[in-house]
């Protein structure tokens, strides 16, 4: 009897823990998805050489919150800004011809990731319901740092913040309340 009482803890913990995980596809992957059924894109745009890239894997992005959140509002895009996949967006595909998979530290940079702009890894770029570049957010982010720009997308306010002061008054009036890693 108590066996079968730890298995049943054990496979309520299992499937809590998958549930609390981001459902990763690729950037083509979740423009189709976006055909089928429009929703925003979110881009989580990394380095293999950038300790912040990993940091905010290790931490931000496995906060049980911010998955659960970004599963339900977003097709969530893990993508090496360096690496060589290929990507189809806006009748163009963005490769990565000088890659070298041998190489050590910084590779080449993506043309998708060049193309839109980013230069800090990591960088998310959110897009909207029909594939247009909303806003990218540089840097790294803790749970609490990334729920602002998590909420204010998936909403559409970001659309009525048009100015610092706009932006500075959300701020001031946001309630975060995503748990800390």
């Amino acid at each position: 009897m108590i066996k079968h009482f730890i298995c049943a803890i054990l496979i309520c913990m299992a499937i809590e823990t998958s549930a609390q995980q981001i459902k990763w596809v690729n950037m083509n992957e979740a423009l189709e998805l976006q055909e089928q059924k429009p929703q925003k894109i979110l881009v989580f745009f990394y380095a293999k050489w950038s300790e912040d890239s990993h940091k905010m894997n290790e931490t931000t992005l496995i906060n049980k919150d911010v998955a659960k959140f970004i599963n339900k509002n977003f097709y969530a895009v893990n993508f090496n800004g360096e690496g060589n996949e290929k990507v189809n967006y806006k009748d163009f595909e963005y490769t990565n011809p000088n890659y070298d998979p041998n190489r050590k530290g910084r590779n080449y940079q993506h043309f998708f990731a060049d193309a839109l702009k980013v230069s800090t890894y990591p960088t998310i770029v959110f897009f909207d319901e029909k594939g247009e570049v909303i806003s990218p957010v540089a840097g790294y982010k803790s749970a609490r740092e990334l729920e602002i720009f998590l909420k204010m997308i998936a909403s559409d306010d970001y659309k009525k913040v048009t100015t610092a002061e706009a932006w500075q008054d959300y701020q001031d009036n946001f309630k975060p309340v995503f748990s800390l890693n």
